[in-house]
């Protein structure tokens, strides 16, 4: 496969609701692609869907010998229970066989103390606790990221900082990444292609074609302003 992932005539339904219908696109190596989408419109169902964690009809083909390493946008896990940052990280550890030395290089990865991690979980920030989950989606050696809005509940500062931490991960790493994310002025910025999720139709293609006034306002059903830095 010349692609990471190839997804064909995928639906989702749970009862009598269909949430994602007939929907394909594809995801070359080394790329970033966008998921995009007003509330409600199947942006979650669908990395659960890709990671096989709910039933489907369709074909999603990942390519042989991907490793998925996955950032969900609520982790099930009370901040006030009493494990430390560095027990997060050794249970993930052992179930992925990877040695405990590798802690601290994805600690060194994603700018986090040792010394911030054998705290409480319930100590940290937003920002350090994302940066955590982001730890503990790379052990294992992920060939894919897929992080579901990894910036939310994170301040203006914290979130171009996990930004950039993700797209220095990227390029050395030489990660495919999939990300939601409702922040179009980062979406434009990083992402290689958009799949833009809405309550009528679906549609797929780089940031130049999607992110347009008109598109935007069929798939929102509003104006949708973002800002693009020249830079």
């Amino acid at each position: 496969m010349d692609n990471t992932l190839e997804v064909d005539h995928l639906s989702v339904r749970f009862g009598d609701v269909e949430v994602l219908k007939d929907l394909s696109f594809q995801v070359a190596k080394g790329s970033s692609l966008a998921v995009i989408g007003p509330n409600g419109a199947g942006k979650t169902v669908l990395f659960r869907a890709l990671i096989g964690a709910v039933p489907f009809d369709g074909t999603i083909r990942w390519m042989p010998g991907a490793r998925i390493g996955y950032v969900p946008q609520k982790l099930d896990l009370e901040r006030d229970v009493p494990i430390t940052g560095m027990d997060f990280l050794r249970a993930r550890a052992r179930l992925t066989r990877t040695p405990d030395a590798h802690i601290a290089h994805a600690l060194d990865l994603v700018g986090i103390s040792r010394k911030v991690c054998e705290g409480m979980i319930g100590t940290l920030s937003g920002g350090q606790f994302q940066r955590l989950l982001i730890g503990f989606a790379l052990l294992g050696d992920p060939s894919v990221l897929m992080l579901d809005e990894p910036t939310g509940g994170i301040d203006e500062p914290g979130q171009k900082r996990l930004n950039e931490l993700i797209r220095r991960l990227q390029e050395e790493r030489g990660l495919t990444v999939l990300f939601i994310s409702h922040e179009l002025s980062v979406v434009y910025q990083y992402a290689t292609d958009v799949l833009c999720l809405g309550h009528r139709r679906a549609c797929f293609g780089p940031p130049r074609k999607i992110l347009t006034p008109d598109l935007l306002y069929e798939i929102y059903g509003a104006p949708v302003d973002y800002h693009v830095h020249d830079h």
